[in-house]
């Protein structure tokens, strides 16, 4: 699964080994703009290998691995460390799942290198690892023809991971896999689909200087029969009912646990409003994305209904991709996003991301019926304590100041039975601030709306770190957030997924970390690690 979000990018990656370790300067390295303070020495990693940028104190900077794990000589020290923290023995067993690696089920649909993958989820299975994630690629399994569906690599697959009693969590990937942080590989949307696109490019999302996104398909065509004589929700409904057909024993035998849908760019319930490939850097506001023709005609449309048929356009002073909300007449305090026009805009917006949602999930559940999906929100936490929240509003969440724009979603979701997955719940407001003061940022708050939001709705909640982390603090901070300490309700996350599996989490040290991780997880003691 691709690595989604600019919180993805921006993960502050949980820096500190000791807890009286001074708050850290981490700015985003992918930004031009990234000038690390001559006192900070900094462990730059090739995300290729999935695994994370630390940015440690001189002095810490020798407790640190070239992967920004600790490393201790004596593990009676994090014996001693995890005393004095919280117990979770006896508390309730919210599954661990490890995400599988992108490239593991080539463009012909292969397993690749089927006796390393062995060995490796055998070294996950001892340390009661309850299962795996992966993604199952449009691109790849109806690669060239309609309705022409290849699984075969994913059957090799499947049957390892079942034979040692590992459970499966399995991802429609309707987006294309490329361009983000992590992403290793390449992997496109269905070479027949690219063919109607370079005919038709308005089946892609479209900003408003004509630049197409080919990362996944705009929602303006769920009910047009523009892919041979097909609806865009007709094709990920046939491709669903595909992988249940094929994929029948290892639902009957338990082996699958969990569908979770893609809805949009990099999996995601989201519009792409901030594509790295157009430009897009932390913490601009990013753009709209409704200027293909079928998302054109349709707010036209929902204008024509409202009586105010002039207001069938998108803003045109919500500024750039790069763009900071007070620097836009639109976005601004007190701006047109809260002018009439402004409120129909968004509602239209944001409601049209939800009614994709809705119709999609119907189908996931016709195709599924009796087995648990979820769907994936990303984390947009920049600008969130700004009254427009408008890095939010361009990705399609109406959630701005005295406007909860996540209960709708919890809502819809509640209607087709659907878990919430969640992205930043790791993310620490501090070690954000630290980086870019001026994005107003609030991890730690947006986790506590939306996982409220959707407890409300009576509704799972699942969750995914950003980036890998091996230390202690990271893996507390999902603690925190998985196991609420005192909430009178007994809530917890229903499931965990770690990003991502690769040789690093399997080294000794790491390891170790993570194994003590699974137990707290799992409500189990200690005392024996």
């Amino acid at each position: 699964m691709a690595i989604t979000t600019a919180s993805s990018m921006l993960k502050c990656a949980t820096t500190m080994a000791l807890p009286s370790a001074n708050a850290l300067l981490f700015r985003h390295p992918f930004s031009p703009q990234f000038t690390p303070s001559h006192h900070l020495k900094l462990n730059f990693v090739d995300f290729t290998a999935h695994t994370r940028i630390s940015a440690a104190p001189g002095d810490f900077a020798d407790s640190y691995s070239s992967i920004g794990s600790v490393r201790t000589s004596d593990y009676d020290q994090v014996a001693e460390i995890v005393s004095d923290e919280r117990d979770f023995t006896g508390t309730p067993h919210v599954p661990v799942y490890v995400m599988l690696p992108l490239g593991i089920i080539n463009m012909e649909c292969d397993l690749v290198d089927p006796d390393g993958l062995l060995n490796q989820l055998r070294t996950l299975k001892s340390i009661n690892v309850d299962g795996v994630m992966v993604d199952t690629w449009w691109g790849i399994v109806e690669a060239n023809n309609p309705q022409q569906y290849n699984w075969k690599g994913y059957k090799q697959l499947f049957s390892i991971v079942r034979e040692l009693d590992l459970k499966l969590q399995v991802v429609m990937s309707f987006h294309e896999c490329g361009g983000n942080v992590g992403d290793d590989v390449y992997i496109p949307l269905p070479k027949w689909i690219k063919d109607i696109g370079q005919e038709n490019p308005d089946i892609y999302f479209t900003d408003r200087d004509g630049r197409r996104n080919p990362e996944s398909l705009t929602w303006g065509i769920d009910k047009e029969r523009v892919l041979r004589g097909r609806t865009a929700v007709e094709v990920y409904f046939e491709y669903m009912r595909s992988f249940r057909v094929d994929f029948d024993e290892f639902f009957q035998d338990g082996s699958i646990t969990e569908i979770e849908i893609g809805l949009g760019a990099c999996g995601e319930l989201r519009y792409p409003s901030y594509p790295a490939k157009h430009g897009w850097e932390y913490p601009g506001i990013g753009e709209f994305q409704c200027y293909d023709k079928y998302l054109r005609k349709c707010l036209e449309k929902a204008a024509e209904a409202r009586g105010h048929s002039f207001w069938g356009r998108p803003p045109d002073n919500a500024g750039s991709y790069n763009s900071q909300p007070q620097d836009t007449r639109f976005f601004c305090d007190g701006g047109d996003y809260d002018s009439a026009y402004g409120r129909f805009f968004l509602n239209w917006y944001s409601q049209y991301l939800i009614d994709h949602g809705d119709k999609v999930l119907a189908m996931a559940n016709l195709a599924f019926e009796g087995t648990p999906i979820s769907v994936k929100l990303s984390g947009i936490h920049w600008w969130y304590k700004t009254a427009s929240h408008a890095a939010e509003l361009t990705a399609g969440f109406y959630n701005r100041a005295n406007r909860d724009g996540y209960a709708p979603i919890a809502s819809m979701l509640k209607k087709h039975e659907t878990a919430l997955n969640f992205t930043c719940v790791e993310l620490r407001t501090l070690d954000q601030q630290e980086g870019f003061p001026e994005a107003m940022v609030d991890p730690e708050g947006l986790v506590w709306q939306v996982l409220n939001a959707a407890w409300d709705a009576d509704i799972p909640v699942a969750s995914e770190n950003a980036l890998p982390c091996y230390d202690r603090q990271g893996y507390n901070k999902i603690l925190e957030h998985a196991k609420p300490r005192n909430d009178p309700d007994g809530r917890h996350l229903s499931a965990f997924t770690y990003l991502r599996l690769n040789q690093a989490l399997l080294e000794q040290h790491n390891l170790r970390e993570f194994q003590l991780f699974v137990n707290r997880m799992h409500g189990e003691a200690v005392e024996d690690l």
